[in-house]
């Protein structure tokens, strides 16, 4: 059963864990929620404000102009303190930030006698005296408080933001909390199911809700793979069983016919033939169980005798076939592994090389933790180095030679099982080279 770390490991990059994206939505719409309000109100406070004030000043300035051109005799009046008419004549009197200013409505800056900046709206008219001159009216309105208070309110409004935000994530993580907690627990009774043969039923402990029937499904789902493990198993063991019964009565008749003084040289040969069939049979019958039930059995072997007896039985298959097989390197290399699964998995690479090797030699090597298979057969394409272990897969120099594309993959199953390691590379100047590394 897969752990958790394994999980973790797996997970696709830039995926995030369910947990985290329920709080991280909260949060983000936390956050765009109030920051869209503070916003929204800044915005609609200023444009009141200003219209309020641009209203105020456009009607004083209007009523300072009227004034201007019907009564300029009289005081003016108007209920802003602070403003000016002045002509082209004496403007050099004026201000230089308001003497240039054009009609309409504008916000000034301007330090008082203490040096603390001030904050102007300033509408602005001009208008034409009784004389016919042009003169200049303007109404200047101080706003110092109402942008204070602008800012006040900004700030307010960003400590309501951070605010309402960290109260999104604090519910965001509880919500998360709470959401995903029967998925966590479905998760860990799970992982601990996993550990036995007989899975626990997870449907009763979740209530009749979405984790509920993900685990109602999990149960069936759990119930339908045991099946299919518990056939296999059987099956596995009833093939183990029926298969070996014949191959023992085979390797007894065998034996008990070679044990004749009597026997031809002919029989003999053909009665040895037979038993070494049926060693490879045992022993490819006891590596694919080993495979089926994804276990190591305990055993040692020889490296060196084991490839001394594969190339005796190949040799005895030649029938006149011109391929010399040759053993070299190590004398003695020991494993600690079952005499079947090394002789399967070194069996298909002599076997192959023998089949795929029209004439030459066929060495074996065997050095201080490998075993090295050389032909001198037709080679090896880049798609077949590729493809080579492969279920099913057979090389373009396979033509129609018997067998089912499988050898090799039995071969690569049993590296992963012991941790051996198995290269097919092309060899120097012809051929191919196999290469079997233990541990």
């Amino acid at each position: 059963m897969p752990t958790a770390e394994a999980s973790a490991q797996r997970r696709p990059p830039g995926r995030r864990r369910l947990r985290t994206r329920i709080i991280t939505s909260f949060v983000l719409l936390g956050f765009g929620l109030t920051a869209l309000f503070a916003v929204a109100m800044v915005h609609l406070r200023n444009r009141l404000e200003n219209q309020l004030i641009e209203k105020t000043l456009q009607r004083e300035v209007d009523n300072l102009v009227r004034h201007v051109e019907t009564n300029p005799d009289e005081p003016p009046f108007y209920l802003v303190f602070d403003a000016r008419t002045f002509s082209d004549a004496n403007a050099y009197k004026i201000n230089p930030l308001y003497r240039d200013l054009k009609p309409g409505v504008h916000e000034i800056r301007e330090p008082d006698a203490r040096g603390a900046m001030q904050v102007y709206k300033v509408a602005v008219r001009r208008g034409i005296s009784r004389e016919g001159k042009p003169f200049t009216s303007l109404v200047r309105y101080n706003v110092t408080d109402a942008a204070a208070t602008s800012d006040l309110l900004a700030r307010w409004l960003l400590a309501a933001v951070l605010a309402f935000t960290l109260f999104a994530l604090v519910l965001g993580w509880w919500s998360a909390s709470r959401v995903m907690a029967p998925v966590s627990e479905l998760a860990r009774r799970l992982r601990r199911s996993g550990n036995s043969s007989e899975p626990e039923a997870l449907a009763p402990d979740f209530a009749d809700d979405e984790v509920g029937e993900l685990a109602r499904a999990l149960d069936d789902y759990a119930a339908r793979l045991t099946e299919v493990v518990q056939r296999d198993r059987e099956f596995n063991a009833d093939v183990s069983h029926e298969l070996r019964t014949p191959l023992a009565v085979i390797r007894g008749a065998a034996e008990l016919l070679l044990a004749k003084p009597d026997l031809d040289e002919r029989t003999r040969t053909r009665l040895l033939r037979i038993q070494r069939a049926e060693q490879q049979c045992s022993d490819l019958i006891g590596a694919l169980l080993l495979l089926s039930r994804n276990e190591r059995a305990v055993g040692q072997c020889d490296v060196a005798k084991v490839a001394q007896q594969l190339l005796e039985s190949h040799r005895a298959q030649l029938g006149g076939k011109p391929v010399e097989l040759k053993l070299e390197g190590e004398p003695s290399l020991p494993l600690q592994v079952p005499e079947s699964a090394l002789a399967v998995a070194l069996g298909n690479l002599i076997g192959n090389a023998v089949k795929y090797t029209p004439s030459g030699e066929v060495v074996v090597r065997v050095l201080p933790q490998a075993v090295e298979v050389r032909d001198s057969g037709p080679g090896l394409s880049a798609e077949d180095a590729a493809r080579l272990f492969e279920r099913g897969y057979r090389g373009t120099h396979a033509g129609h030679s018997q067998g089912g594309g499988i050898g090799l993959s039995i071969v690569r199953r049993l590296c992963a099982l012991y941790g051996w390691d198995v290269q097919v590379r092309p060899g120097d100047e012809r051929g191919v080279v196999a290469t079997l590394r233990f541990g």
